[in-house]
């Protein structure tokens, strides 16, 4: 299949035929079996398994801060404790090992709430590459590790680029905001990485808008729900 689009982010579960339209998909790895994995890849998806580096879902952990990320919950950790370095890795090594091709890195933006562990999120990063050896490494932002960590991955997306989500609805960002990102993204630019967008939407002409603007920029957009339904 030639026209099928660069990239979806999927957190559901199944929809296996429809993933297929994609060349690679970012899925949650506890939703997807290895046969499940293995039908994706025998018709050329590249599946990326969904970590996150700077927080904690899980019950109560010796690596955990006190302080909680106020929209989903999760608990920030201390990013250099040698338990939750090993944690990550053997969570790395176990999607590796279930059948997915590479991973994708979440909450690397740690310069925005603890810029004290953007060293050790960097060397995090490394540990994971090192050892899982994922054939594509995707970053989450993580522009706080630049131009480091783009030595590291393959691909960077730049989430929220254009449009997002809010307690009102869906909106595109003020212009101040968007003269921000895109001083961002014309420093990706520089880098040797592919670049992704993902957008926030709810309207057409929202999604449209968040389209033309990426591509203006290089970068290659995905337009979905907050809760990354949509296939």
């Amino acid at each position: 299949m030639t026209d099928r689009k660069p990239i979806c982010f999927y957190y559901g579960a199944g929809q296996l035929e429809a993933l297929t339209r994609y060349q690679r998909v970012v899925l949650q790895p506890e939703f997807f079996l290895p046969r499940q994995l293995g039908f994706l890849a025998a018709r050329g998806v590249q599946t990326l398994a969904y970590l996150s580096l700077s927080e904690d879902q899980g019950p109560p952990a010796p690596w955990q801060r006190p302080e909680r990320n106020a929209d989903w919950g999760g608990m920030f950790v201390h990013v250099d404790h040698p338990l939750w370095v090993d944690h990550m890795v053997r969570q790395a090594l176990a999607a590796m090992a279930s059948g997915f091709s590479g991973l994708f890195l979440d909450t690397l933006n740690v310069e925005l709430t603890f810029p004290e562990d953007v060293p050790h999120l960097l060397k995090l990063v490394g540990a994971i590459v090192e050892e899982a050896k994922p054939a594509y490494l995707l970053a989450n932002r993580g522009f706080g590790m630049l131009p480091q960590l783009a030595e590291l991955v393959d691909g960077i997306l730049f989430e929220s680029f254009s449009a997002r989500w809010t307690d009102e609805g869906y909106a595109p960002w003020p212009p101040d905001v968007l003269e921000f990102h895109a001083q961002i993204a014309e420093r990706l630019l520089q880098l040797n990485v592919e670049l992704y967008a993902l957008d926030y939407a709810d309207s057409p002409g929202l999604a449209d808008f968040a389209v033309r603007r990426a591509r203006q920029f290089g970068l290659q957009c995905v337009v979905s729900d907050r809760a990354l339904s949509r296939v």
